[in-house]
This record gives C-alpha cells, structure tokens and sequence, in this order.
C-alpha cells in the first residue's frame, strides 16, 4: 500500500489542479517577495496596508498573466531543469521591466521607487528556488514510484556513448529501469556513470540476481560480430533477455532514442560476419536503368525493392498480385525516395498475377523493362503440397510467362529467385522451382543461340530470416505465448541468411552472369533448427523444459516432419560440381541442362494435366523430373 506523503497527494492530483497550487504559490511569492524588499529598504518590517495596496495588487496583475502567458504553468515540475529556468527568466524579465516602469520611472505615492527594481530581483530568486524544489522533491518521489513499479529492470552492456544515451533516455521511463552498467574495460569497474555502477561482465551472473534483472541492453553498436557473440554467449548464462541497439552506420545520423531499441536480430546467432558488397556489381543492371520486380510484396521481393532504389534506377516496376502487400511496399519506397531525395526515380505499382499474361504482357509493352527479378513465386511447403495445382500454375507457368515476355520485348538481364528446395525436390513447391531453373536456361540457350543480347540466370539459396516461411517468427510468436515451440523433428537441419545479405548476394550474382548460370550462395554452416529453438528460448530470458531441467519455462515438443519436408537441404545436385566466381560469396552449379524438345513437350503434357483436372498425373509428372 501506497504511503500518503504530501508528494505523493501532489502527483495523484488533476493536472488542472496542480496548475492552481502552482498559480496560487507563485501568487503568494509575489507578495512575500513585495513585503522582503520593502524590508531590505526600510530597514524594518511593516504591515501591508493601504499604503502599500497598489504595490500588490499591481505586482498580482502583472506577474499571474504574464507567467501564464510565458508558459510556466505547461512545465512538468518534476521535470524542470535549464530550460525552465530560463523560462522563468524570460517572464520575471518581462514582469520587471514593466513593474519598474510603474513603481521606480514613474513613481506611485507611498511606495519607494527602489521597490520597483528589487522586488522583481526578490521574485526572480523566489520562483526560481520554487521550480528547484518541485525538481527535487516532486522528481525523486516520481522516480522513486517508477522503480517500484518498473516491469523491466535492465542493465545496459556498454559504458560508452550510446550506453550513456540510451540510460539518460530511460531515466524518466515508467515501464524500464535502468539499474547499472556492465562494461568490460577493467578500469571502469566499480565506477560509478550517471549515478549508476558499471559491472564486470565475469560478475553478471551475480549482480543481475542481486539486483532482480530482467533484460540485457547491447550498447554496442561498434563492436565486430565475433566479439557481439562472446557477449551474448556470456549473457545466455545469465538466463537474461537480450535486446539491442542498431549498428554503428544506422545511428551515426543522430542522437540514440528509445525508438532504437529492439529484440535481438536471430541473424546475431548466425555467427556470420558482415559482408562487404561489391558497388560496381550491385550497379551494373539496375543504375540509370528500368527494373522490374515480381512478387514486389514479398518478403525477397520487397528487400529486393529497397535495395535497388537505392542504387538509382531510372524506374521501378512492381508486379504484384496481393492489393494491401503493393500498397505497403509503394508507400515505404515513396518514404524511401523522400528520405534520400530520390524523385527523379519513377515507382510504377502494377496490381495483377504473373499468371495473367494479357496483363503481365500490357506491363512489358508499357514500360519495356532493361532487367527483371523474378521474385513471386508460392514458397511455403506445407500449403503448396495442400495447393499443388495453384502451386504449378504460379510457380511453373508465371515463371514461363514472364521468361517468354522477357524475350518477346527485348529484356537485358532476367534472374530467377529460386531455392535449395529445387535440389533433389521431395515436395512439390521444390519441384516446381527446379522446373523454373529450368525453363530458365532454356531461354538462356534460346538467347545465345538467336544471339538476343539477352542474359537468363537464376540464384538458388536456402531459408531467409523474417521471411513468410522462415520458422523464426513463428518461434517467437510460441515463446511469447509461453509455448510450447514445435519442431517437426530433432535432426532437422537449415540454411539461414538474412534477407538483406542474400538479397545483396542476389543483386551481384546477377551482374555476374553470362548467361544460363544456376547461382549458389555461401550460406554458411547448417543450423540445426533445435539448437536455434534453444538459443532462441534462452535469449528470451527463459529456460528450456525437458528432461534435464523438468522445471523449466518453456518445452520443445516433435511433430513430425510434413509432407515433403526433408531433414536436411542441398545446394547441389552434384556436390563436386560448384565452380568459384570473382565474388567468394557467389558460386556456379555446373550441372546439365534439359533438352530443349524434351522440356517443351513435358511443359505441355503438365498443361494439358492442369487444364484436364488430373492433378495426381501432373504431380506425378512433376515429381519425375530428376536433372
């Protein structure tokens, strides 16, 4: 229960209330101050009579609309610093300057004209010392309620700049409280920073128990990724929440705010250092030329979007067949554009289907694009092998559509998004994306040998962070909820890439082709689903339940693997047969090619199966396809 303190009746007051106790303080200091500087003149202390009546009332009439009007009553007391101050000042200035006017250049009977000059010095004193008191007083009890009440209890790891801005941004916040430093600097331990102690990261453990610790703050916005994942790895230990700040380029622009705050990247648990890009490679299709992407709303499509607005395309054309999804990658590359000062580019959003190529054909005649991305694609598993024939007709068929368009009206460069899915495939969203990779060379040897100028490639990689397949936000949709997290299987095992480094990697390997290229990108070691499960779990601030530590928060339950789901992915159909490109992060895949004949008459009998409503011959179909 809540002691009844005199400042603490204060705070719980109306804020109109409030506003009258101060007008009614600073009334009363007009008056007093009147009676001190007829003191100071007189030598002794007199009674405010009639004689003295115009002194008061004109002080009063003065001081109250000029104080209201000079904004003292807007201030948050408890708050008030230089600023207040300084706009006492400004009033009280106001307000001397005119009651010195009447009392010392003018001069009213009764009244010592030095009166006029030292009652405002007196009031300026006055209020000013009132507004320090409310500071004090009224501040500490308010902050004091907030640690009480505080949800988080955090301590930021990193004593520098940006700890020290994101601490003093924290200091008036009611849901955060901010309890101390950890720092590794060995001098700096046991200091104290802003009233807070800085820790050594070697007593984390300790002092977070000690001081009831809920969340880690990363105030490292410099530091390289090897020595961000010998922190977080000591933070894990310490069964604490992790949140971070952005990196250094992202908060170079200005002052860290508590908007920069955010959950913990997962790509931080990827162990991968940052990759440098090639500008000239990530220029060469797209500046000063008209770019168009399919599946713009999608989670590749729209980094895609972003990323190429940045390099100064002439125009961007967007294809995409869901209204809300165009209209929200439309309006952020608008910002996009606003915030870079780029309005000479031209963002053209096209509303319709790969599928449709009447519309998809009035696109290619109306804007004749230099270069295609080739993004819109069904990707989710487990809904194409329940949709196998909607997954066929997009995948395999607005692929074809869009390849042949790209031919018929004279595109430069064409690069087909695919997957790691499309090795191997034992579902039918992979066999539909090999299918692609194929109808791909195939108008790439269609180009050479018509000699078009005209290069095809298509770039094949593994799971992306974030994206609408990826498991990562549905683990942590689970955790928030407390779990259970479901894994379809112990040994299932992934590529993981973050959506902006593949799509880097994408917009290189494109400038890379000479067409016909199936396209590889490094990414990394394999990560076992389970283990990002665990770590996920952890720096969360919670513990894993299962047979080890049957007390704890949250469990991990087996599902079973779905239809089509493998327990491990491949980048190769042959695994020798990868060849190196300038880029060390860009590979080729040196395998065969389906004849031309060969593949048309495929192409047409799964057709033929579509339209004819034999879905279980087109899959069947679709799943022989071995090359």
């Amino acid at each position: 229960m809540e002691t009844l303190t005199p400042s603490y009746l204060l705070l719980n007051l109306p804020r109109t209330a409030k506003r009258v106790v101060v007008l009614a303080v600073d009334a009363s200091l007009s008056v007093f101050s009147l009676w001190l500087a007829l003191y100071l003149r007189l030598g002794e202390f007199v009674y405010l009579d009639a004689q003295y009546a115009p002194a008061v009332i004109v002080s009063l009439a003065l001081s109250i609309p000029i104080f209201i009007v000079g904004g003292l009553y807007r201030a948050i007391f408890r708050y008030s610093g230089w600023p207040a101050l300084m706009t006492v000042a400004k009033s009280v200035a106001i307000y001397g300057v005119l009651y010195a006017t009447i009392f010392t250049a003018i001069g009213i009977i009764g009244v010592p004209r030095t009166v006029g000059l030292i009652q405002p010095i007196l009031l300026f004193i006055m209020i000013g010392l009132s507004r320090g008191f409310a500071y004090y007083w009224l501040g500490g009890e308010y902050k004091s309620r907030i640690g009480a009440s505080a949800k988080e209890r955090i301590l930021i790891y990193g004593a520098g700049a940006a700890g020290r801005q994101i601490a003093a941004a924290l200091s008036n916040n009611k849901d955060m409280k901010v309890v101390g430093f950890v720092d590794d600097d060995k001098n700096l331990r046991g200091q104290v920073l802003s009233g807070l102690t800085i820790y050594h990261p070697k007593s984390l453990k300790e002092h977070a128990e000690r001081l009831k610790v809920t969340h880690v703050l990363l105030a490292l916005p410099s530091v390289n990724h090897k020595r961000r994942q010998e922190v977080i790895e000591g933070i894990r230990s310490a069964r604490l929440s992790v949140r971070t700040l952005p990196s250094l380029m992202d908060i170079a622009k200005g002052k860290i705010t508590l908007s920069d705050i955010r959950e913990l990247d997962i790509d931080d648990l990827l162990r991968r250092e940052p990759i440098t890009p090639d500008v000239a490679l990530l220029k060469k299709n797209i500046a000063n030329k008209k770019v168009m992407v399919t599946g713009a709303g999608g989670s590749i499509g729209s980094e895609l979007c972003r990323q190429i607005l940045r390099l100064s395309p002439s125009s961007l054309i967007l294809i995409e067949h869901s209204e809300f999804a165009l209209y929200k990658i439309s309006e952020e590359l608008l910002a996009i554009k606003e915030r870079y000062d780029l309005q000479s580019i031209e963002i053209h959003p096209v509303l319709t289907s790969v599928q449709n190529r009447a519309s998809m054909e009035e696109a290619f005649s109306g804007f004749r694009p230099d270069t295609v991305y080739h993004a819109a694609a069904y990707k989710h598993v487990p809904l194409v092998e329940s949709n196998p024939g909607e997954g066929i007709k997009n995948n395999v068929f607005g692929t074809k559509i869009t390849a042949e368009l790209s031919i018929k009206y004279g595109v430069c460069h064409f690069l087909l998004i695919s997957t790691d899915k499309a090795v191997r495939p034992t579902n039918v969203m992979g066999a539909t994306k090999r299918w692609a990779e194929l109808i791909i060379q195939d108008c790439a040897a269609r180009a050479e040998k018509e000699n078009l100028n005209q290069t095809f490639c298509a770039v094949r990689f593994g799971n992306v962070l974030g994206s609408s397949g990826s498991v990562v936000p549905l683990f942590r949709s689970q955790i928030a909820k407390g779990g259970p997290i479901t894994l379809t299987h112990p040994e299932v095992t992934r590529y993981f890439m973050s959506t902006e480094e593949a799509v880097g990697l994408v917009l290189q390997a494109g400038s890379l082709s000479d067409g016909g290229e199936i396209f590889l990108l490094d990414m990394g070691r394999p990560v076992k689903i389970k283990d990002l499960a665990y770590e996920m779990v952890q720096l969360s601030g919670y513990s894993v339940r299962d047979l080890d530590n049957p007390d704890g928060d949250i469990e991990i339950i087996t599902t079973g693997l779905r239809p089509g789901e493998k327990l491990y992915e491949e980048l190769l159909i042959d695994k020798n047969s990868s060849i190196k490109t300038v880029n060390p992060k860009v590979m080729k895949a040196n395998e065969p090619i389906l004849d031309y004949e060969v593949l048309q008459q495929k192409i047409a009998t799964l057709n033929d199966f579509l339209c004819r409503g034999r879905l279980s011959e087109a899959i069947t179909l679709l799943m022989e396809l071995t090359v």
